[in-house]
């Protein structure tokens, strides 16, 4: 199945050098590009892509606020893409924000070109863009630093089964299915199995969300590892 993509930048050689990168893979069609946040929400409401680069710092409409408006949009529409965030930044406030908005994880734009089609790979399939163990280190430092959000998530653990929570912790340590499966010697699709469940109890998006929900209600800490 070929994934859709469009790109929304506010650099023209950016998104002139990611389409021609993204559209020789045969398995991924870019179909449309914005220069604007605000531009970029309607190319995505007219092209439904199956993952949006959206670029963090942009003018009119910054990538934050575009996320945001594609990944909760008003009555009506239906189609919700997956959003992966670029950024000149390995530090960068937005990102944290975009992640907690819904968006599948970020990425540098001076990453190698491998690593850009292997994202839009990875994103496209469901998973989070979390495997970089800097990601997750940046995650920890922005949760450590913020306060709870409203619903308090601690009470929300509440929901999970130990099995669930215990799933929950692995991934919030970027472990993947396979790797949590040896950890607690069960099928990996039985691993599957209880993420679906962890997700839709939380009311979560993705494995994205779910790490940040994890640092949040205090089930892991900055610093734990697998």
């Amino acid at each position: 199945m070929t994934i859709r993509v469009i790109i929304v930048d506010d650099q023209a050689m950016v998104r002139a050098g990611f389409a021609a990168l993204l559209s020789a893979q045969a398995d991924i069609d870019v179909v449309g590009e914005a220069p604007d946040g605000r531009q970029g929400v309607l190319v995505s409401r007219s092209t439904h892509p199956d993952v949006v680069l959206m670029d963090v710092r942009m003018p009119e409409m910054d990538g934050l606020t575009a996320a945001r408006e594609i990944l909760d949009p008003p009555r009506g529409v239906v189609h919700r893409p997956k959003v992966l965030m670029l950024t000149t930044f390995d530090i960068d406030d937005y990102v944290y924000e975009a992640l907690r908005a819904g968006a599948s994880g970020f990425l540098l734009k001076d990453a190698p070109p491998a690593d850009l089609i292997s994202a839009v790979r990875v994103v496209a399939s469901g998973e989070a863009l979390l495997a970089p163990s800097v990601t997750r280190r940046l995650i920890a430092d922005f949760v450590q630093q913020r306060p709870a959000p409203r619903k308090d998530p601690a009470l929300r653990l509440k929901g999970l089964t130990p099995r669930e929570t215990e799933v929950l912790g692995l991934i919030a340590r970027g472990l993947s299915n396979q790797e949590i499966a040896g950890h607690l010697v069960l099928a990996e699709q039985t691993v599957k199995t209880h993420i679906g469940r962890v997700l839709a109890k939380l009311d979560l998006r993705d494995r994205a969300q779910a790490v940040i929900f994890a640092y949040e209600a205090g089930l892991v800490r900055p610093g734990d590892s697998g």
